[in-house]
């Protein structure tokens, strides 16, 4: 029987998760993207409010569920919901936010149980507008949070940069798993 997988992207409002599942996704992706009422409006017009999916057939012919977690707190009840049942979560930060470190430590907190137990990758985006901080800065940030993940520099858009993630987040629960689009 073919395996049917299922990994999670999360981070704050406006880091690319929806868009990561657009770039490598075989199908069109479903989002429940609704119009930004709060201080998100102020980030971008729309928002994801309950989940988006997608879903990609792996090169030995099993199928990887790709759901993204709304970024806002206030839906953080879909985050349990989501990770129920994943091989691993990729957290997402926007570099250009005003304190991206800050929303890393967040996220590890509010994923610490889950990423005891399942694998975890981190997907910088916007960093080419170079704001300051540098791989360096979050691989520093995780080690003091006593976690030892790969942390990489993304452009969400770019299909080859989210599989990078991916094959990463599987790489590290088994080193024989490629991840590789069929």
């Amino acid at each position: 029987m073919i395996g049917q997988y299922k990994i999670i992207f999360t981070g704050p409002v406006g880091a690319g998760k929806t868009t990561a599942i657009t770039a490598i996704s075989d199908i069109a992706p479903f989002s429940t993207e609704q119009t930004a009422t709060d201080e998100t409006k102020n980030k971008k017009e729309l928002t994801t409010v309950a989940m988006d999916y997608g879903s990609m057939r792996l090169d030995n012919g099993e199928t990887l569920h790709l759901y993204g977690t709304p970024g806002q707190e206030r839906f953080n009840f879909m985050w349990d919901l989501l990770t129920d049942g994943s091989l691993g979560v990729i957290i997402m930060l926007d570099d250009a936010n005003p304190a991206p470190l800050d929303d890393l430590k967040a996220f590890v907190s509010a994923f610490k149980e889950f990423t005891q137990n399942n694998a975890v990758a981190i997907g910088i985006t916007r960093m080419e507008l170079r704001k300051g901080l540098k791989l360096e800065d979050y691989q520093a940030t995780l080690t003091k949070l006593d976690m030892n993940v790969p942390v990489f520099e993304v452009d969400a858009r770019q299909h080859d940069d989210v599989m990078m993630l991916v094959q990463a987040l599987l790489y590290s629960l088994d080193p024989g798993l490629t991840g590789e689009a069929a």
